[in-house]
């Protein structure tokens, strides 16, 4: 697979674009995303027809907008796409990671974490129960697996332990080993057996994550979110031990937005600020 793959989708609109009665200026074909700029009159001539339409060509475009359309993209299709050459690189020994970035409200958090346990559950919970059906099946006496996850925050430029029974401390350092590069010191590390102790564990860390209401989204992460699996394989090649190890991190990052757009005041403002957000 190529080492960095592009995915750009779109989502059904809100509460809030349906009472603004909102018109869809998206349209998607294969891999083909088409912005459409509604200031522009259809029957423009030169310079502004040009301009009338952009068309973008990523490595998918996923229309989640209308379920009825043939080319609707659900988690599935997302995971089937993205997700399961994840987890064959990591059985591989590659280090991979997935990152969601986008506006305020444009459904990262679905995208990336979804409602774990349901048909909605997205790219996180899909990757590890692929990763501990993978171990099932490539199970024998000769390869033993070990699987490690860590969850963290970055909230105003200060990184938070989600799964630490302390959740108020905001006192962990980034520092840089020499062999193994960046890492966070003090980051706890939990074993896990099964998917459903990966699931007891994200579930524990998201419901201590920092969301907070603004006009575009009512539960709005207002931090960076990094969930990483470190996925360690030993078996005996030519009757000798090798062990390879592979890192997954899964990134939601918080979204970019307009202080007036959203509404942001006060903490919210201060918020946008220290993560880069504002636009």
């Amino acid at each position: 697979m190529a080492s960095v793959k592009v995915a750009v989708r779109v989502r059904p609109f809100n509460q809030r674009e349906i009472d603004l009665n909102s018109d869809t200026i998206i349209d998607m074909v294969e891999n083909k995303t088409t912005i459409s700029n509604p200031k522009i009159p259809e029957a423009s001539e030169g310079d502004f027809s040009r301009e009338k339409r952009k068309e973008f060509t990523y490595d998918y475009s996923y229309w989640s907008l209308e379920k009825q359309r043939n080319n609707f993209a659900s988690q599935l299709r997302v995971f089937d796409d993205i997700g399961r050459g994840v987890i064959q690189s990591a059985f591989e020994g590659y280090n991979c990671c997935i990152f969601a970035y986008g506006q305020t409200g444009s459904g990262k958090s679905y995208t990336m974490m979804g409602a774990p346990g349901t048909d909605d559950e997205g790219l996180i919970p899909r990757i590890c129960q692929g990763l501990f059906e993978g171990m099932q099946e490539k199970n024998d006496l000769n390869s033993s697996f070990r699987t490690e996850v860590s969850y963290l925050e970055i909230y105003n430029e200060r990184v938070r332990d989600l799964l630490k029974v302390n959740k108020g401390m905001y006192s962990l350092r980034v520092r840089e080993h020499p062999k193994d590069g960046p890492y966070v010191q003090d980051l706890s590390k939990h074993l896990v057996m099964d998917y459903g102790d990966i699931f007891t564990l994200m579930d524990r860390g998201n419901s201590v994550r920092t969301t907070a209401s603004t006009n575009m989204n009512d539960v709005s992460s207002r931090s960076h979110a990094i969930f990483t699996i470190k996925f360690i394989q030993a078996k005996l090649v030519n009757d000798l031990p090798s062990e390879t190890v592979s890192k997954i991190h899964l990134v939601d990052l918080a979204g970019s937005e307009r202080a007036d757009a959203s509404g942001a005041t006060g903490q919210r403002l201060k918020e946008g600020g220290s993560r880069g957000g504002w636009r």
